[in-house]
């Protein structure tokens, strides 16, 4: 069956935070998320070193109707606001395959 009612919101955050995002969501009215792990591109200097800072991406499948509402708890949450606290953004979905619904 291929459903057309979701939305994706994608959430990176810095290491340690994503079980925060995962929590607030569940909160908010979804059900799950995945985490992802990654590593930043830009970096900074620190007594000569470079650092790339490490990321958490989570990825939570969502009714469409619901997707506002998740993404507002996100960033109330976390603060993501202010600097270097994440990004989250949504991503709308044409077709969705292997979610069964009323299960």
């Amino acid at each position: 069956m291929i459903l057309e009612d979701y939305k994706l919101i994608v959430t990176i955050v810095n290491k340690g935070k994503a079980d925060k995002v995962v929590d607030i969501s569940h909160q908010a009215g979804a059900e799950g998320g995945t985490i992802l792990y990654g590593r930043g591109a830009a970096f900074r200097l620190l007594l000569g070193i470079s650092i790339e800072p490490e990321k958490e991406i989570v990825l939570t499948l969502i009714a469409k109707d619901k997707a506002q509402t998740v993404l507002n708890a996100i960033e109330k949450g976390l603060d993501l606001n202010e600097p270097h606290k994440g990004i989250a953004f949504v991503v709308s979905l044409d077709q969705v395959v292997g979610i069964i619904e009323g299960f």
